[in-house]
């Protein structure tokens, strides 16, 4: 048995690749600098902003991301790696999360998962032909009072069972979530109206030292 090696100094990216980053995006980046120390630890919220304006984060997005941030490409790839929650490759419209607890298979997450992939025909990382549903699973979504559950994109859905999926994949409101959601890493507003727009209430550094 062997191991695939990664090079996680020299990410592949074509040398004369077009950015992937828009100014706007890279503005958006830069806005959170007052909030942190130093440029790295703006690297979770970067990874955010540009997952969810690109849909993924492309070696192209890293090497960009690790330019704007002052740091090496592989720290930024270090970081996406660890987190499921990042992609590096394109993903479905909508992402159904299985948690995979043990409250969830006592309460019939396997039957639940299997019933998933039978209605999508994917398997586990798999993508819809259509683009419209990835499928992936998670230890532990933090639902164990209400297994088996799962996510739609951001959506949580409590006490699934196996024969609820069909009219729960059907639904095209199944993301749509009831209460108001934070903007705060979603895609950028065209570059002129980036200063103007709200990022959100969080104090910046100098204002949380002036606090205490």
């Amino acid at each position: 048995m062997s191991w695939k090696a990664i090079d996680r100094n020299q990410p592949v990216v074509e040398k004369d690749a077009a950015p992937v980053l828009s100014e706007a995006v890279r503005e958006k980046i830069r806005s959170f600098f007052p909030r942190y120390e130093t440029k790295r630890a703006v690297l979770l919220p970067a990874l955010h902003i540009v997952q969810n304006t690109l849909g993924y984060i492309s070696w192209q997005a890293m090497a960009e991301i690790a330019e704007v941030l002052e740091i090496h490409p592989s720290d930024v790839m270090n970081t996406t790696s660890f987190y499921t929650h990042f992609w590096t490759h394109p993903k479905g419209e909508k992402v159904v999360t299985v948690c995979r607890s043990i409250s969830c298979e006592a309460m019939g997450g396997a039957a639940m998962l299997d019933a998933i992939k039978k209605e999508l025909s994917i398997d586990e990382h798999g993508t819809t032909e259509d683009g419209r549903y990835s499928l992936v699973t998670e230890e532990c979504l933090a639902g164990c009072d209400h297994a088996p559950c799962l996510l739609i994109n951001e959506k949580m859905h409590k006490c699934v069972k196996a024969e609820d999926i069909p009219a729960l994949l059907a639904d095209a409101d199944n993301d749509k979530l009831a209460m108001p959601r934070s903007d705060l890493f979603d895609p950028p507003v065209e570059p002129k109206d980036v200063q103007a727009a709200s990022i959100g209430c969080t104090s910046d550094v100098s204002e949380m030292r002036e606090a205490e």
